[in-house]
């Protein structure tokens, strides 16, 4: 994956606090820090980003499958939610965090195991605190949509 050291180690709160969160989503890309384990589990990884938009890159494995052998409905909404929070993490002054609060998966049609999509976050609104932000898995050959999501994030200044 898109691992700068371990993938034991993350960035300290400490090193989070000190940038903002457009230059925290960046350094995560560029392998500056460490992306997060969930990423390495569910095969996906931070494919671009810019100021209020996230987009992530993946397909989903054996590992993601339900009893019937089709992609989990956990694994939509995981990648979904990473896209939608990180998007939102891009537009926050250095010293903010935040959490998702709610949200909500609508599964248009199934992704098969090992296919290729992408996965986009985009902020729909980011106040002092809270922000709102859609997002879209398409097909990465295809084009098609296969499911969108829609979150609500409370930002918080922690010190």
């Amino acid at each position: 994956m898109f691992f700068a050291t371990s993938p034991d180690e993350l960035p300290s709160f400490d090193e989070m606090l000190a940038r903002s969160g457009l230059e925290f989503m960046t350094d995560m890309l560029n392998g500056v820090i460490s992306g997060p384990p969930i990423a390495d589990l569910l095969n996906f990884r931070l494919h671009a980003v810019e100021k209020g938009s996230v987009t992530f890159a993946g397909a989903p494995k054996f590992n993601a499958s339900n009893p019937m052998g089709t992609v989990h409905g956990g694994w939509y909404g995981t990648v979904l939610d990473s896209a939608m929070a990180c998007s939102v993490m891009t537009m926050l002054p250095q010293g903010s965090i935040y959490t998702t609060a709610e949200f909500k998966v609508n599964i248009i049609r199934g992704i098969t195991l090992d296919q290729e999509v992408l996965i986009k976050g985009v902020v729909d609104h980011c106040g002092r605190t809270t922000g709102v932000a859609t997002a879209q898995i398409f097909g990465r050959d295809d084009g098609k949509l296969y499911a969108t999501g829609s979150t609500t994030c409370v930002i918080m200044r922690p010190k």
